[in-house]
């Protein structure tokens, strides 16, 4: 089977050619510089540069696989949850390649592929990474770097965390889920971007925030752990968000020391790392698996994987990470989750269904 896949739930494009769990290609264009001058991502501008960019990307995602558009057997694309012009973009147009070249049409949900992106592996180091730009789309330029593997799949507690969502997941077996919580405010990511906006940080912050961390003392000040000792699975991150507002309201004077400034973000992620970590480690011993699995762009901060391997090797957990190239959004991950849902039987998807803009994991 041999399948191209789409993602433009937010603001990059991307497109993959999937085949028999292997990626073959996976080309994203970002448009990270585009929005950075806004603070945060527009809709109409990210559906805009999403019309411009899917046909370049997706060529490219082609050219990189060495696969003809008549090769093709399915086609697939993030139905939602996302930015409705943006779902709207992607959506329709693997629904028109899918219908003229009378192959299957599979739409999956973005927060469902992100729950088995960790299972997509590198399986040759002396492949990977070799990716190269062209005309501002990043692809693949050598043979298969990544599979996904199933052999060794678990039960497992999942935590799926990102700018615009952080949700904790039972998964007790391949496609069986139950969301065990979420953000009822902000999500981890939107607190990291927001905090590092407080501090003069350029868009998005929470990579600025984890490089200057580094060289900061984590309990050089202390703010909340919102809910971390709630008997529940849900977050909250806004009171976070908020204390360090007034923190900064109050000491205005600490934004000209640099070593202030490293301090203050290894402090707030300190904040954020325990509750994430402490939460779903808490999750995992009460539903009585042995496994632990993390997606979602704030995946790509070190101190959250550092903290979460050692808490699952102190606990004797499992512990499987999305490979960070894999962590933000991405066409290989919808591509690998439609494959299996195929392989398992689940019906494909209408030509004629629409997007689903706040569709919400069950």
């Amino acid at each position: 089977m041999t399948l191209l896949a789409i993602e433009t739930s937010c603001d990059e494009t991307s497109a993959a050619v999937v085949r028999d769990g292997r990626i073959l290609s996976n080309a994203v264009s970002s448009q990270v510089g585009l929005h950075a001058e806004y603070g945060g991502v527009v809709p109409e501008l990210a559906a805009r540069e999403h019309l411009k960019n899917l046909l370049p990307v997706a060529r490219t995602a082609l050219n990189d696989a060495k696969i003809p558009v008549d090769q093709l057997d399915v086609v697939a694309a993030t139905q939602g949850p996302g930015l409705p012009m943006a779902l709207l973009v992607g959506l329709k147009a693997a629904q028109a390649v899918a219908f003229a070249l009378r192959k299957p049409f599979v739409g999956i949900h973005h927060h469902e592929a992100h729950l088995y992106s960790p299972w997509i592996q590198i399986k040759d180091n002396s492949l990977a990474p070799q990716s190269g730009e062209r005309d501002g789309v990043r692809g693949t330029e050598t043979a298969i770097e990544y599979a996904a593997d199933f052999s060794q799949f678990q039960p497992n507690v999942s935590l799926i965390v990102s700018g615009g969502h952080t949700i904790l997941v039972l998964v007790e077996s391949e496609l069986k889920h139950r969301v065990l919580g979420s953000t009822i405010d902000d999500a981890a990511g939107e607190c990291f971007d927001k905090t590092g906006k407080m501090m003069g940080l350029a868009y998005p912050a929470g990579p600025e925030i984890d490089r200057l961390a580094e060289q900061g003392n984590p309990r050089a000040f202390d703010f909340p752990r919102p809910m971390l000792h709630d008997a529940g699975d849900d977050f909250s991150f806004s009171g976070l968000k908020t204390s360090v507002r007034y923190f900064l309201r109050d000491n205005p004077a600490l934004l000209d020391d640099p070593q202030k400034i490293r301090d203050l973000c290894a402090s707030i992620q300190a904040a954020i790392v325990e509750v994430l970590v402490a939460k779903t480690i808490r999750a995992a011993k009460r539903n009585g698996v042995r496994c632990v699995t993390a997606s979602g762009g704030v995946t790509c901060n070190r101190a959250l994987r550092n903290e979460l391997a050692r808490a699952c090797k102190k606990n004797g957990f499992t512990l499987h990470l999305a490979e960070k190239s894999l962590c933000t959004d991405n066409a290989a991950m919808i591509g690998i989750l439609a494959e299996r849902k195929l392989a398992q039987k689940v019906p494909a998807t209408g030509f004629d269904e629409d997007i689903k803009p706040g569709w919400v994991l069950v």
